[in-house]
């Protein structure tokens, strides 16, 4: 008991690092958490969401464990030094005869870092064997590679041993772990995935935020790569003028990047749901409609007017009076007497 107490003492503060950080990347990674679960169930189960917020409780761990505590100070491995990678894939047979049990508990413990990974990837993920070995393998190997180059470059030297032993006992771990869900699943058998048809026309309000921000973000990102694009292309034609004496005024970037976003947002949440049955990019991967009634003729476009502009008003983009961000929180209001955002009722 005392050599497998001092054994777990040893990750102490690593746990408790991760137990720090879980909050904050729970926070994070709520969207999307939430996102996948609507898309893969169809609703937001309390046991899967449990499940989820505990996965990303292990992924904090197995960063933790394998990475930290981070060196400090200005002296010892990572600093001054550094420790050479171990590429005989055999060594732990030196390392067993050299320090014998504890060699071993190192081993197993290696492999059972990496059992709750392909447990999650086969029960949370549904992915088969073959893709839990290869994510266990690429996991592995992301950081072990963290590992040798100092985490990728924060440290002039490594400050833990690349070992190619880790790669092969935590892949092992990993398809350990989906067998191990292989076989809870004959003992307690998932639901069915939900049907891919299912799109229901009476979203929440949690739903509905859902797939209003991955429709922002997907927004965001088109209008930065459009930008992006503009002024790369804007700088070349400027530097090809310069040569020739002709000087162009400097382009308003970020003026370029609300008017890029406000067309973005206008495509993703008007131009497609119009064409989609009142499915926007976001809805659509959290199974929703926005249309919560068939309307035709001028009813229909009232409604999307009446949305589009709601939507708007949230986005707080340049040119839009900031005083109509009451607008938002006055449907959010509405939607907790009525049960439905004023424009459903066009």
């Amino acid at each position: 008991m005392g050599f497998l107490g001092r054994f777990l003492s040893s990750y102490s503060e690593s746990f408790a690092a991760a137990l720090g950080l879980w909050p904050l990347a729970s926070f994070m990674l709520t969207l999307p958490i939430l996102a996948w679960l609507y898309h893969r169930d169809g609703r937001i189960r309390p046991l899967s969401a449990a499940g989820a917020y505990l996965a990303v409780l292990y992924l904090m761990g197995l960063v933790c464990f394998t990475l930290y505590p981070l060196p400090e100070g200005d002296v010892g491995p990572g600093i001054t030094y550094g420790l050479a990678p171990i590429l005989n894939p055999l060594h732990f047979v030196d390392d067993i005869r050299e320090d014998g049990i504890a060699a071993v508990a190192q081993l197993v413990a290696n492999a059972a870092l990496f059992v709750p990974f392909g447990f999650i990837t086969r029960r949370g993920m549904r992915l088969g064997m073959a893709p839990t070995v290869a994510l266990g393998f690429l996991a592995s190997l992301a950081i072990e590679l963290a590992q040798l180059t100092g985490l990728f470059g924060v440290y002039p030297y490594a400050y833990r041993t690349f070992e190619t032993t880790d790669l092969c006992t935590n892949t092992l771990g990993a398809l350990g772990g989906w067998a191990l869900a292989q076989f809870s699943l004959r003992i307690l058998p998932a639901r069915s995935e939900a049907d891919d048809t299912l799109v229901t026309n009476r979203p929440g309000f949690v739903r509905r935020m859902v797939a209003f921000f991955v429709d922002l973000a997907l927004a965001t990102a088109a209008a930065l790569v459009a930008t992006s694009a503009i002024v790369a292309a804007f700088c070349a034609v400027a530097l090809l003028l310069r040569a020739t004496g002709i000087h162009m005024a400097p382009l308003p970037a970020l003026t370029l990047l609300a008017f890029a976003e406000t067309i973005a947002l206008l495509i993703v949440e008007l131009a497609i749901p119009w064409k989609h049955g009142g499915q926007t990019p976001g809805g659509a991967f959290v199974r929703m409609t926005c249309e919560t009634r068939e309307r035709t003729g001028s009813r229909r476009v009232a409604f999307y007017a009446a949305r589009t502009f709601v939507v708007l008003c949230a986005t707080g983009l340049p040119g839009i009076e900031p005083r109509l961000g009451i607008v938002p929180l006055a449907c959010m209001l509405f939607y907790l007497i009525k049960r439905r955002m004023p424009y459903d009722l066009i």
